[in-house]
């Protein structure tokens, strides 16, 4: 049965590559299973990550060359060490890069390098497991690892490449697969690999009563194997090019908007199949997780759409979306089963935005770094307040991957902000990342999500990721002297005082 979020939870915000490891990036090795085994310390019933696939521009994993493939830098050494496919030489390298954040521009490379030794080694041995996994993944595989082949040879986006290949001319496809096998293979394998080792940490998740959340960008890279392989869904021109891109209009977080760059989806081509992709897309996800969170859910109401050649996001405009007819799709492909989803409704959300939100049922999002801004005579009335959520249908964070950490968002509070926020907790309280779980927690919210930075209360150099900027995001990591049982104590003390332990 699919999970819920109709009960009194909460979970830890970690995306995997965070993790603590002794190769360059947090993966599916031992420090996995010891992060499940202090969520389980801590009463914790979610383990929610950022998207799994592999990262595009600006190292991002909401800007992936593929909707459906894995990140191939968090596959662990260690159980291919195990196995006899990598020796303590062969990731010698990689034990030399920093513990403390992800160096993507040396990792890359020094990764790729070592999983060609394992296939190399291994690529026989475990053809029957590779023959099983094609079948079992047939919908994109073969086009992503073909895509992935190609740009290891051509390295130009797949825009560029000669017409028949980008125009997918059956012959030219045949003839690409057939010279570039060994690439095409080992891309195939390295996507076993990744599935396998997720898959274990999963069950070990299971096993200790944890669900994973799992997280998707409503939009894809245009770059990408998605858009290649199915260009009549998306709105291109007749060279493969983005006619027009995603973004938001200025908001909370820039003045001028953001300018995503994802190609829009042509929704009358998606709804004349049935929206199949977005079905494939689901059914493939809920066999890694348990809850998918949709970032930047609105965008099924309406999208900001922008000129291709635009500089910023201002001069875009709302176009509609398909509502909610994708989710009824994906609701009969699944048996009659609704998609476990929560809804990333955040920014500039319409009464159209909520109508759709209170059709699909899903739970929408509340953010308390957003609750004590200067709101003028009613502060009081704002959405992100606890007393004022309508119903406990909802997930609350004390912030998300894109806000500081609490404990920099207290020390950069204006003056108003910083006497509403004592106001409202109360003189007596301290200011601390703690109090501010605490009053998550106390929520009549079903499910509070705490990113770990905020468990540890780290200052803004443990930031994620800061909107709009082009480069130092995604690279932080947690080390593993910082997950101490102290901090497993608070949080599993305050889980069960408000009644959300496992």
């Amino acid at each position: 049965m699919p999970l819920t979020l109709d009960r009194r939870r909460s979970g830890v915000l970690l995306h995997p590559s965070a993790l603590p490891s002794r190769f360059g990036i947090g993966d599916f090795g031992p420090a996995a299973f010891d992060f499940l085994e202090y969520l389980s310390k801590s009463r914790q019933s979610l383990w929610q990550v950022l998207p799994l696939g592999p990262t595009g521009f600006g190292d991002s994993p909401y800007a992936s060359p593929s909707a459906f493939a894995g990140n191939l830098l968090m596959i662990a050494p260690e159980p291919l060490i195990a196995h006899g496919l990598l020796s303590e030489d062969d990731v010698a390298c990689l034990a030399e890069l920093p513990v403390d954040h992800v160096d993507f521009g040396r990792l890359q490379p020094l990764k790729h390098q070592t999983l060609q030794t394992a296939f190399e080694r291994g690529r026989e041995s475990l053809r029957p497991s590779l023959e099983s996994f094609r079948r079992t993944n047939a919908e994109w595989l073969a086009d992503y690892a073909l895509f992935s082949a190609l740009k290891d040879e051509l390295g130009s986006p797949w825009t560029e490449w000669d017409s028949p290949l980008r125009e997918r001319d059956p012959a030219a496809l045949a003839a690409a697969r057939e010279r570039l096998i060994d690439r095409v293979e080992f891309h195939e394998f390295c996507q076993l690999l990744f599935f396998e080792q997720w898959i274990a940490v999963r069950e070990r998740a299971r096993a200790l009563g944890i669900a994973i959340m799992g997280d998707i960008a409503i939009f894809v890279a245009h770059d990408s194997a998605d858009v290649w392989a199915h260009q009549r869904q998306f709105k291109l021109d007749d060279q493969g090019r983005p006619l027009v891109v995603a973004g938001v209009p200025p908001d909370y977080f820039s003045a001028t908007g953001q300018l995503w760059g994802n190609p829009l989806y042509d929704w009358d081509a998606m709804a004349a199949d049935g929206y199949a992709w977005w079905i494939d897309r689901f059914r493939h996800l809920l066999t890694l997780v348990d809850v998918v969170r949709i970032d930047h859910f609105r965008g099924f109401e309406a999208a900001w759409e922008v000129p291709a050649n635009a500089e910023t996001a201002a001069g875009g405009k709302w176009v509609s979306g398909p509502g909610d007819a994708v989710f009824k799709a994906i609701t009969d492909a699944l048996g009659g089963q609704q998609p476990p989803v929560v809804a990333e409704d955040l920014g500039l959300i319409t009464d159209e935005v909520r109508a759709l939100l209170k059709a699909t049922g899903f739970p929408g999002m509340k953010v308390l770094q957003f609750a004590f801004g200067d709101d003028g005579e009613t502060p009081y009335l704002n959405p992100y307040l606890p007393h004022n959520y309508p119903d406990p249908n909802c997930v609350v964070y004390t912030g998300t991957h894109d806000n500081n950490t609490t404990r920099g968002w207290l020390a950069s509070l204006s003056e108003f902000e910083r006497a509403y926020l004592t106001s409202y907790m109360g003189k007596d309280r301290p200011q601390t990342s703690q109090e501010l779980i605490r009053l998550a927690l106390s929520s009549t919210a079903n499910t509070v999500i705490v990113p770990l930075q905020d468990v540890l209360d780290l200052g803004s150099e443990a930031r994620v990721n800061r909107p709009g900027a082009r480069e130092g995001n995604w690279s932080w990591r947690v080390l593993s002297e910082q997950l101490d049982p102290g901090g497993a104590g608070f949080l599993a003390d305050m889980t069960s005082t408000y009644g959300r332990g496992l």
